[in-house]
């Protein structure tokens, strides 16, 4: 049996279906790139895919499902400047099941289209159901995203400098977006209890002042101190983190409350 394909509605599918996957993928990842680098991954990527078919050897959906996996790493690491390896094969396994999900509501849509229309679907149907496609997944994820960071999220935190004599409940807020002015680091807030309660840890030559603003005040200023280290836990494996600043809040944390810290959320990216 021999199927006649067009090289060039081929390309044009490619790049599509390539854009979308690439789309889906930084949304679950959280990763950014420029427009640029977006059609340029999209692009080399279907030249890739076409090339495979070109192969004199096996059929064209052996070659296709070999060749799958090679053509997602090389697009991430175009995109998204990911390129080493549990990072790369996590991220390319990401893309893969967003291809899966992709072509299945494709699929799903284009047989009740093919009750209506009676015929072969052309290449413009493909296109606009592939997008159609896209923008369910794309609601999907984002509803789940925003699910998951509305939760509220704990974690136990340790410092190694008082030998985990002190157990710290803490809040991890996406809200957080407090930072050191001159560096940039991310600063954690703490209560006035818990300062007291970590005081030997705060040397003079750390301190830091740190200006803020909030909900209910224009603006302030917090005194800080840079810890050497702090020991996260509750978020699978304990995550340890080196010089960071933690600033005293004398409101908006409750000293009967069990969380006493509140962390950025930087501290938990790699």
């Amino acid at each position: 049996m021999y199927y006649k394909l067009y090289i060039d509605s081929v390309f044009i599918l490619q790049v599509a279906c390539n854009l979308c996957l690439l789309s889906l993928a930084g949304k679950i990842l959280k990763c950014t790139a420029t427009h640029r680098r977006v059609w340029f991954g999209a692009v080399t990527g279907a030249v890739m895919a076409c090339g495979m078919m070109l192969v004199p050897f096996g059929t064209i959906g052996l070659r296709m499902s070999v060749s799958a996996i090679p053509v997602s790493m090389c697009m991430l690491c175009v995109v998204f400047r990911i390129c080493h390896g549990a990072k790369l094969v996590h991220a390319s396994l990401v893309m893969a099941g967003c291809g899966f999900f992709l072509g299945s509501v494709m699929i799903w849509i284009l047989n009740r289209l093919r009750t209506v229309l009676k015929g072969d679907v052309s290449l413009l149907i493909m296109l606009v159901t592939q997008y159609i496609s896209y923008r369910i997944l794309l609601k999907i994820i984002i509803a789940i995203r925003h699910k998951k960071e509305s939760c509220l999220r704990t974690a136990t935190v340790y410092v190694p400098a008082l030998d985990r004599q002190l157990r710290i409940q803490a809040f991890i807020d996406t809200g957080n977006q407090l930072t050191e002015p001159v560096s940039g680091a991310p600063v954690c807030l703490i209560s006035a209890k818990l300062a007291k309660q970590m005081e030997s840890c705060f040397m003079p030559e750390k301190y830091h002042v740190i200006p803020f603003r909030s909900v209910g005040r224009d603006r302030g200023i917090l005194d800080a101190y840079e810890l050497p280290a702090l020991t996260i836990e509750g978020q699978g494996h304990p995550v340890k983190k080196e010089h960071v600043i933690v600033a005293i809040c004398n409101t908006g944390i409750s000293e009967e409350s069990i969380c006493q810290m509140i962390l950025h959320p930087r501290l938990f990216e790699d």
